[in-house]
């Protein structure tokens, strides 16, 4: 085996691009992200994505449980007494209010420990929907086994 006549610089040659992380005027983030979300470091973009995927998904169940509520006061009137019906009408309007505005306490919460590395909160709301959810299939089931 031969050895080259000029062996390879060992320098590591030029500097690399220090990117965005290290740029010393990275872009600041407006006046309501920093008031909301305080600190920490802008984690991996994946995750905060998921995050409004999920904080998504608990409004779409927001929107159902409205709807939901709308259309057994709407329809249901040969169906249910006026108590039972404005009774369940209004458990599942509030249960849609309560879990929208949860969504958003959640997303933000969520947020906030990827941002600073800290463990993911726990879920409250989980428990209140299915709470909420057995009243109002209980409610039914009891209407269906008098009638």
């Amino acid at each position: 085996m031969t050895v080259p006549a000029n062996p390879p610089d060992p320098s590591p040659g030029p500097a690399p691009d220090p990117g965005p992380a290290l740029d010393p005027d990275p872009v600041r983030r407006s006046r309501i992200a920093e008031r909301l979300l305080p600190g920490g470091a802008e984690p991996d973009p994946r995750f905060t994505l998921a995050n409004e995927r999920t904080f998504l998904a608990w409004i779409r169940t927001s929107l159902a449980l409205l709807a939901g509520g709308i259309a057994v006061e709407a329809f249901t009137s040969d169906v249910f007494l006026e108590p039972v019906r404005r009774g369940l009408s209004v458990l599942l309007l509030l249960l849609g209010m309560v879990l929208s505005a949860g969504a958003a306490v959640r997303w933000l919460r969520v947020e906030g420990s990827l941002r600073t590395n800290r463990p993911l909160p726990l879920p409250l709301i989980a428990p209140l929907l299915a709470a909420g959810c057995a009243v109002a299939a209980a409610v039914v089931i009891a209407v269906v086994v008098l009638a």
